[in-house]
């Protein structure tokens, strides 16, 4: 066993999932609303631990204690993130500082959040495919005529997604280097869950 777990952080392609936020606008931890049989941070683990030379992250922060009690999957490396209320960016160095932390060689990192409820196993492996086709460094998903989450960035990019702060997120480093960055399209990716009357709609 202890051979498979360390084989596993050989694994070239980290993949980050952003869940620290307070869901301030929502009311309750949105981590933890039902969907699709489990919850919407457990539905975004296991699209993303389906993907192949893979493992994945989980960064908490807000509601942390309750996000770990629903938590189903075991096959993710959880880190708390205590400076959450900083905003996002926080979350993304946290995150990455422990994928370097697990494999010092890893190639690119995929950084996705908790909340769109259509991300599938098949929008990260395009992230994926679409990075060796066309060999830009970053690749972003398109959706309502903008670029964003789930996003790939090779490690060319770390030491400068290290250096964020505050609420930037890592939109400042796609703007930067747009000539280096790539899209797919993920239908339904402008969907994401911040208020009851979002959530309405998706269960409806």
């Amino acid at each position: 066993m202890k051979f498979i777990m360390e084989n596993k952080f050989q694994n070239k392609i980290g993949i980050v999932i952003l869940a620290a936020g307070s869901s301030s606008r929502l009311g309750r931890p949105k981590q933890l609303l039902q969907y699709k049989e489990t919850t919407l941070l457990d539905n975004t683990i296991l699209e993303a631990s389906k993907v192949q030379n893979s493992f994945v992250v989980v960064v908490t922060g807000a509601n942390s204690e309750s996000v770990l009690k629903e938590l189903i999957s075991s096959e993710i490396t959880l880190c708390f993130n205590s400076d959450w209320e900083t905003g996002m960016s926080s979350s993304i160095v946290k995150g990455l500082n422990e994928i370097l932390l697990l494999n010092p060689d890893c190639e690119v990192c995929i950084f996705a959040v908790c909340d769109q409820p259509f991300v599938t196993t098949s929008i990260f492996e395009n992230l994926i495919n679409e990075y060796h086709k066309t060999q830009k460094a970053i690749v972003a998903s398109a959706y309502s005529k903008t670029l964003g989450t789930p996003v790939l960035f090779h490690k060319k990019y770390f030491p400068e997604l290290l250096e964020l702060k505050g609420q930037e997120g890592a939109k400042k480093i796609i703007k930067k280097y747009a000539e280096d960055t790539a899209s797919i399209i993920f239908e339904k990716g402008n969907i994401d869950i911040d208020t009851e009357e979002d959530y309405d709609k998706l269960i409806r």
